[in-house]
């Protein structure tokens, strides 16, 4: 119906534009051939009307499928714009319309054809750069609105008072950001990014089982946090079209909002930090928050396998650091007293070395000192 009523709308206007040239712009003779006649000269309207009108019959489908197009994209890019951006945008638009008025009223005296076309340049080009630049400053623009400022002024307290984090998909999955906001240590607003939600719903379609599970597990993640724990959330609509990859969006996001980025992605801590971004790495949380372990301190352990060199023994603490026990392989399945001879920090967490307290077997029944540090070690 909506089509069928554009197809007769282009054939009118086709069919108007042909009787509306043919009326007030018929030369009076065409070939020598007085043409003023009004059975001549009405008949020329009539064919030149027909003419028209066929040739909007026949361009009426190529039209219609373009216009709907164009209609389809403008839509699709207004549904991602927020409120904000489109109001920008308009007073941006109305400012540079103005001007291009201003300046062609200046540019009058020029021949017709010289000014006409340089006013139609200059309407486009101001428009654009209007609606360009209104949607880009739209906070500044917006500030004048009373209704708008006031969102301005209480979105500007919010950053003033709480710095924002914004979560990568690798920490939502990872789940340990819901522990630590409960425990209280993060402060301030979450932000939660479209593209990545977009992500993770990606991955919770995802046909391979361990990415479903991994996707849903962040969506569940997200959901916690957002009805079980007291912290503000808020979902960033806004994409970086021009950008394809999601860490560089992220990224660039965080430079935008002047934000942090919570993550776990080791290349990803690598890159913000490059663009003068600030990363929380919770990795590097877990590392911080591990007991600090000295040359000589004295531990219960287990020992449960044995390691990589001849002789060695490995044991674990309960948050999965690794002990090696020199000459510990012949205490596997043993609680035994060791002494720390070496502490290894890598990349990959730390790492502690320690050699048994005793060889003697009988020592190890035996309860250990009031000194030691007591882990219950688990494989």
């Amino acid at each position: 119906m909506f089509r069928r009523a554009l197809r007769i709308i282009v054939i009118v206007l086709f069919t108007g534009l042909g009787f509306g040239l043919s009326y007030y712009y018929l030369p009076g003779s065409i070939a020598g051939v007085d043409i003023t006649k009004p059975t001549m000269h009405y008949g020329i309207i009539g064919i030149v009307t027909s003419l028209c009108g066929l040739l909007g019959i026949l361009l009426a489908s190529g039209i219609i499928e373009r216009t709907v197009r164009l209609t389809s994209w403008l839509e699709q890019r207004l549904i991602r714009m927020s409120i904000q951006e489109m109001v920008g945008g308009a007073i941006g638009l109305i400012i540079g319309l103005i001007i291009a008025t201003l300046l062609g009223a200046a540019i009058s005296w020029l021949p017709w054809w010289v000014g006409g076309v340089l006013r139609i340049i200059v309407t486009l080009l101001l428009g654009y750069l209007g609606m360009s630049v209104g949607m880009k400053r739209k906070e500044e623009l917006l500030g004048f609105l009373p209704r708008f400022s006031k969102d301005k002024q209480t979105k500007t307290d919010i950053k003033s008072s709480q710095s924002c984090k914004i979560l990568d998909t690798s920490v939502i999955i990872d789940g340990r950001i819901a522990d630590i906001c409960k425990s209280g240590f993060i402060e301030g607003t979450l932000i939660i990014p479209g593209f990545i939600l977009e992500e993770l719903r990606h991955i919770a379609d995802s046909s391979d089982l361990l990415k479903r599970n991994r996707g849903r597990r962040g969506l569940d993640i997200l959901n916690k946090i957002r009805k079980e724990l007291d912290v503000m959330v808020q979902i960033y609509e806004q994409d970086f079209e021009e950008i394809a990859e999601v860490d560089s969006k992220l990224v660039k996001l965080a430079q935008v909002m002047n934000a942090k980025v919570v993550t776990n992605d080791f290349n990803l801590n690598k890159v913000a930090e490059l663009h003068g971004v600030k990363v929380l790495n919770i990795n590097e949380l877990a590392n911080a928050v591990k007991p600090v372990v000295l040359p000589g301190e004295e531990m219960l352990v287990q020992v449960i396998k044995d390691g990589k060199e001849i002789g060695q023994g490995v044991a674990y603490l309960d948050d999965g650091t690794m002990i090696v026990v020199d000459g510990g392989r012949r205490f596997i399945g043993q609680t035994i007293g060791v002494i720390v001879t070496s502490v290894l920090q890598t990349a990959a967490g730390r790492m502690i070395f320690a050699k048994p307290k005793s060889a003697d077997k009988k020592n190890i029944d035996h309860d250990p000192p009031s000194s030691y540090n007591e882990v219950n070690l688990i494989g």
